[in-house]
């Protein structure tokens, strides 16, 4: 969807906005702990990090965000809307069988999703993939930016990528880590302890904090990839 800077203006919606056009989402198979888990990390990321807009989406230096915790996407598609990307007319039919907002997010059908989501475990090698696309590419200044879930690193396909990327050096690769205690196998050390093992730069933070969310988003790490843990109430507390 390509608009002009003027529709992009009337579109445009704050954080306060959120719990409204999340609201407008209705349905049984809303996965409310997923969503609301990834609120406020989206909401910075979009707002004041990524390096993309609606009428930039076929931009190739603009960055690439993958959303892999892809179940539960109401607060993707919420920010995509306060952004201008969807429209918030769309939001009511969300998850019926004519509306573009599944249940698990659609590239072909949800302008600004770069990828599909399906099963866990798949975005961050796809994020690796990406970047290396990129490198090959010649495109040094797009940023790939990827968020998972806690418990997506119980799958050995994250913990390839990460063994990977880290002695890649991979600089162009963020990865935000939305950590709601859901994961069935612990890290010991901590979930960043993974990462640092495989040499990437590191920060733990309070995923609800959005300045200590933005100082760690965009806190320098040449020459390695970089991983935020956002760390949010427990998914059953």
């Amino acid at each position: 969807m390509t608009i002009t800077e003027e529709q992009r203006r009337t579109y445009e919606y704050g954080y306060a906005d959120l719990p409204r056009l999340m609201g407008l989402m209705t349905g049984d198979e809303k996965h409310g702990h997923a969503a609301t888990s990834t609120l406020d990390v989206l909401w910075v990321l979009y707002d004041r990090v990524l390096r993309v807009a609606p009428e930039r989406m076929a931009d190739p230096e603009r960055d690439r965000f993958l959303l892999s915790k892809g179940h539960g996407p109401m607060a993707y598609y919420a920010v995509l809307a306060a952004k201008g990307f969807v429209r918030v007319e769309w939001l009511p039919g969300f998850g019926s069988y004519d509306s573009p907002l599944g249940h698990h997010p659609d590239r072909v059908l949800v302008p600004g999703a770069e990828i599909g989501s399906g099963s866990l475990g798949h975005g961050l090698p796809i994020a690796v993939g990406t970047a290396l696309g990129l490198r090959a590419q010649g495109l040094g200044e797009p940023r790939v930016w990827v968020l998972i879930g806690d418990a997506e690193l119980d799958e050995g396909s994250n913990h390839e990528a990460i063994a990977f990327a880290g002695p890649a050096g991979i600089e162009q690769l963020h990865t935000v880590v939305v950590d709601n205690s859901s994961a069935s196998h612990a890290r010991p050390g901590g979930i960043a302890a993974r990462f640092e093992a495989a040499g990437w730069s590191t920060v733990t933070v309070d995923g609800r904090d959005h300045e200590a969310l933005y100082a760690a988003f965009t806190a320098p790490h040449p020459g390695r990839p970089h991983v935020v843990v956002a760390r949010v109430e427990p998914k059953y507390a």
